[in-house]
């Protein structure tokens, strides 16, 4: 494949000499476009070396008025790391004042952007704001790693390994599939909050990533997508049908209303355990006294759909502290599934953030046929492709054997 290697200017653009180094030993063919500032830290001669192709530079030092326009036309992809604020910012409004933005505009293929900058930088509205306006306009994101960054500070902002940056361009790479054409597939996604009073309430940690993710996938696979989902901070996916709800009692009543047209449901919603039966109507006054609160448990959606399922393929999700492989097992068994897709939350075993809030994961999936797979850390929506092979995958060979 030829691809275009845009760096932008940041201590990070080091790394992008290691990436140009991976595409070429990958097979690919690269060129090299380096903003201004990107020569502050490494010259062009790195990139020819490496590449066996000069680097563009300079919009009006080169052979032809409309070069940009060429390489636009004569190449697949366009991967740009690092982004820095700046350069996203200018990415997201249209800006072309250089060969790098100019090329943006006028490029048609796929687009994959791996941010680095300063953690306050990439946690400022304005880049968020830009970032999600990169991502609803359908490029992909490689979103940077947490750690020590060369400011001294420490959090996320570094450039994610250029070895994750190669896999991701692997996976933007790939045809679009359109496996799941005339498939209605029913997702819950998201937290629940079980109201203590008015202004209180019970919930947990769930971003909702996770169920976006798988519903994006399969609306790009063809599918009809209903997703049901509880309070979160993200955009809809395009194409699908938003049911929004607030607690476990209202996801369940929503579930059941929608099941009878799904071929697929995928429960990734964290639906909290216990609620209060009856909640106050006004709010409940802070005192010294200790309060207790006596709870009963939510509705078990899961186990409910298990006795349901019929022919449908029915996958759960198990977001566990410790013994994951046993405790994904024991959900499947239990509530009667197909696949259970079982996540450690908090630190993975290569470091960073998996599981909840975080845009990566790491999860195993026990599979009702007795075997357990597992996939490495990779972006969500990376890792919902991989579920939704597996479960097509699962779906043949429960026909096969159960006539299901």
């Amino acid at each position: 494949m030829k691809i275009i290697l845009g760096v932008g200017g940041g201590i990070a653009a080091y790394k992008s000499a290691e990436l140009a180094r991976l595409l070429m030993q990958d097979g690919h063919e690269v060129q090299a476009v380096m903003t201004s500032a990107a020569r502050k830290f490494v010259r062009p001669l790195t990139f020819a070396a490496l590449t066996g192709r000069r680097a563009l530079t300079d919009l009006f030092a080169i052979e032809s008025a409309i070069e940009h326009i060429s390489v636009a036309v004569e190449h697949e992809m366009l991967v740009i790391a690092p982004a820095t604020a700046d350069l996203m910012a200018k990415l997201a409004h249209g800006l072309a004042d250089d060969f790098l933005t100019t090329l943006y505009l006028a490029f048609t293929g796929p687009v994959l952007i791996a941010p680095a900058m300063n953690v306050n930088m990439w946690q400022h509205p304005a880049t968020q704001a830009n970032l999600e306006t990169l991502r609803q306009r359908g490029n992909h994101i490689v979103e940077p790693d947490s750690g020590y960054l060369a400011c001294g500070m420490t959090g996320p902002g570094r450039l994610a390994d250029p070895e994750f940056i190669l896999e991701a361009i692997r996976h933007a790479s790939r045809p679009r599939r359109r496996d799941l054409d005339g498939e209605t597939i029913l997702i819950t996604a998201g937290p629940t909050q079980e109201p203590l009073d008015p202004v209180r309430y019970i919930s947990n940690r769930s971003s909702g990533k996770m169920g976006y993710a798988l519903a994006e996938a399969a609306v790009a696979r063809g599918a009809r997508v209903i997703l049901i989902s509880g309070p979160v901070h993200l955009p809809a996916p395009r194409g699908v049908e938003l049911i929004a709800v607030r607690t476990a009692v209202e996801m369940r009543e929503k579930v059941m209303e929608n099941l009878k047209d799904a071929g697929i449901v995928i429960k990734a919603a964290a639906v909290a355990d216990f609620h209060l039966a009856k909640v106050p109507d006004q709010k409940v006054k802070k005192t010294a006294a200790r309060i207790s609160l006596e709870l009963d448990p939510t509705p078990d959606i899961l186990a409910e759909l298990g006795k349901k399922k019929d022919d449908r393929l029915l996958i759960g999700f198990a977001a566990e502290t410790q013994n994951l492989h046993q405790e994904a097992r024991r959900k499947l068994e239990s509530k009667n599934c197909d696949m259970v897709v079982g996540n450690l939350v908090g630190e993975s075993e290569g470091g960073g953030e998996i599981g909840f809030e975080a845009d990566q994961n790491e999860v195993v999936l026990a599979l009702c046929t007795g075997e357990t797979l597992t996939l490495p850390r990779a972006p969500k929506r990376e890792i919902a492709d991989r579920i939704f092979d597996e479960a097509l995958k699962l779906r043949l060979a429960l026909y096969a054997t159960h006539g299901r």
